[in-house]
């Protein structure tokens, strides 16, 4: 009886183990599993994100650059006449050198350009080739002409580089009356982007693809577009196809499984590119191993059981403890990866719990209080303290509007789960400010049902200094310094638009008988004059008024006017100041200039308009004689 009773008890005991044992590995193994997807996703979007960043920024310049090249007079002028240049020894080398010089300077693989009239290819190593429909090579040229793209990007084989698989970025030249004479374009070499993928794909041990609106592969670690594959064809997530290439406007997230094959998948359109940046994060291997953990541990609680039987209470005890400290040793494991992982892409990140209005972790609470934030002290308030102590004044509003508590609210309600906004810091009490990026990842925390964010301030001074560094070069003219046609006509319309029914002056200056200065003193001299002429001028005026070279010795200038006898006046003085004598120490030139004058908005409210009147009043200067101003009257 008693050896049947306590086998029962034994028997209960082994059941109650097994069943307990069995209870807490599937718990574990949930959450573990929980905490491992939770991971995955931040990865994937964070490696997405910074892909995202440099491809941007590595295509931002040399499509500006195409965009100048095919905005430049010299090639317009050139296949505008090219009939009666195309024999002029002189004139080719012009245009190699031309080509050359913006391969040299900026180091891409390829700088050409093409003549829609006689189908010529001009290289900067001389004239290639000419462009013929039947060949194969060309199908990019012609699909080009026909396409409604001011500019697009192919990759291909460069015949001109040893049949170097290229990225190339083409635009095309228009003529004044809009019609295409030309294209040109540069390239680079496709395995500086594979290089830069494969460095993610080391790092994060995940796989980055960049497709066009069909699903073929443009650029990946293995494969460019120069060798058609279709992405969705060799993929586990080939139902996604529909899903991915038709959306534009927001990234998407998916989670999938396909034959056993699991996986995290982020994709974003890229506007620049026209094309989609797919990262898939592989869960499949991890799974497994999770799996196997999970099956090995109950295979190990099997083999305790019959010492258990003898010593319940002891393991019982330190069983419990044993899986506390594994699973918070786990949690920390996990969670250390995860910030040494983002800690390479951002300064700090900190967790907030939108939905209870509070700090979510210590560390956020510790650099609230770090700040002079009482500890504590609401979220919402805690942000509007950080805003007033730390951010530039005209980015504060910004601030709290992108990351007060409602607005994040109102952004995960609508589907969205990013939020960023760029402005100036300081951390010296305001003595100086340098530029700070938050980028914000909403996210829904099961534990307590709450909405929670995850924080990422990144320091992008540099970016942003090369930002303005790129815009103001795109902007100058680089013989004067001074906007180049396409900035002059920008930023006046940008005022005109901005202070409607605002009096300003609009000046056109052109150098009298500046042929001749070319002709007798050569063009060196007629450079030196026309950079002389431009430092006059800007002397002439305020930093903040607008004064551009439009066309060869044709210079525009666009001022606020309190009247027009204020700009009457001002044009009189003008003619004046900028009558000289030019010598470059062994001829000497003798300088004057006509001035056409047309008042907004009385001579018109756009760009075109006022130079239009402007020009026909400097067309009557000419008739008068020159060397003088004319007011033109509506």
């Amino acid at each position: 009886m008693k050896k049947r009773i306590l086998l029962k008890t034994n028997l209960l005991i082994f059941a109650i183990i097994i069943l307990g044992f069995m209870c807490i590995s599937i718990h574990n193994y949930q959450y573990n599993r929980k905490i491992f997807r939770h991971d995955m996703e931040h990865v994937a979007i964070l490696t997405a994100e910074g892909i995202y960043n440099q491809i941007d920024s590595i295509f931002t310049k040399p499509i500006n650059i195409s965009l100048t090249m095919a905005n430049d007079n010299l090639l317009k002028d050139f296949l505008a006449r090219e009939d009666l240049m195309a024999n002029d020894t002189v004139f080719l080398k012009t245009i190699k050198n031309y080509l050359l010089a913006y391969k040299e300077k900026y180091k891409y693989d390829s700088v050409f350009l093409v003549s829609t009239k006689t189908s010529r290819y001009y290289h900067f190593e001389g004239i290639n080739r000419i462009l013929t429909p039947d060949n194969p090579e060309n199908t990019w040229y012609y699909s080009f002409l026909k396409a409604p793209d001011e500019y697009a990007l192919n990759i291909d084989n460069d015949e001109a580089a040893q049949n170097e698989i290229v990225i190339f970025i083409n635009c095309k030249i228009k003529n004044r009356a809009g019609a295409v004479i030309g294209v040109v374009g540069v390239g680079f070499r496709v395995d500086y982007l594979q290089k830069i993928f494969k460095e993610y794909e080391t790092k994060f041990d995940v796989k980055a693809f960049l497709i066009d609106d069909q699903g073929m592969i443009e650029i990946s670690t293995d494969e460019t577009g120069y060798r058609k594959m279709d992405l969705f064809k060799q993929s586990d997530f080939s139902a996604l196809r529909k899903e991915i290439l038709s959306e534009k406007g927001k990234n998407q997230y998916f989670w999938y499984d396909t034959n056993g094959q699991k996986g995290y998948l982020v994709a974003q359109y890229v506007p620049n590119l026209g094309w989609h940046l797919v990262v898939d994060n592989d869960a499949s291997v991890l799974t497994e191993q999770t799996r196997r953990q999970f099956f090995s541990g109950i295979m190990v609680i099997l083999l305790i059981v019959a010492p258990v039987l003898f010593v319940i209470t002891y393991i019982l005890r330190n069983y419990n403890a044993r899986i506390t400290r594994l699973v918070v040793e786990e949690e920390e494991k996990h969670s250390s990866v995860f910030q040494a992982e983002t800690g390479k892409l951002y300064e700090n990140i900190y967790e907030i719990d939108i939905t209870h209005n509070r700090a979510a972790s210590e560390a956020t609470e510790a650099y609230f209080e770090s700040l002079g934030v009482p500890r504590n002290t609401p979220y919402d308030d805690a942000l509007r303290i950080i805003a007033q102590k730390q951010i530039k004044a005209e980015y504060r509003q910004g601030y709290l509007a992108a990351f007060s508590p409602e607005n994040i609210l109102r952004v995960y309600q609508e589907g969205g789960n990013c939020l960023r906004y760029d402005f100036m810091i300081s951390n010296n009490a305001g003595c100086s400010y340098y530029w700070m990026r938050i980028t914000a990842r909403i996210f829904y925390w099961d534990d307590d049902g709450s909405v929670r964010m995850f924080v990422y301030r990144q320091d992008v001074d540099e970016e942003k200094e090369r930002e303005q560094h790129l815009v103001e070069k795109m902007e100058s003219d680089s013989l004067t310094g001074l906007y180049n046609k396409a900035a002059t006509q920008k930023h006046i319309q940008r005022l005109l638009l901005q202070y409607p029914g605002k009096v300003f002056a609009f000046f056109i200056l052109d150098i009298d008988d500046f042929k001749n200065v070319n002709d007798t003193c050569g063009h060196a001299a007629g450079d030196m004059v026309i950079a002389r002429f431009a430092r006059m001028l800007r002397n002439e005026f305020r930093p903040t008024d607008i004064i551009g070279r439009i066309g060869g010795d044709e210079f525009v200038v666009f001022v606020p006017a309190p009247s027009c006898a204020w700009a009457e006046k001002k044009a009189r003085n003008l003619v004046t100041t900028l009558r000289r004598d030019f010598t470059d120490g062994v001829k000497t030139c003798a300088i004057s200039t006509s001035i056409g004058v047309a008042m907004a908005p009385e001579a018109g409210t756009e760009f075109e308009t006022l130079y239009k009147n402007a020009d026909n009043a400097l067309y009557r200067t000419k008739q008068h004689g020159k060397n003088g101003f004319t007011i033109y009257r509506p």
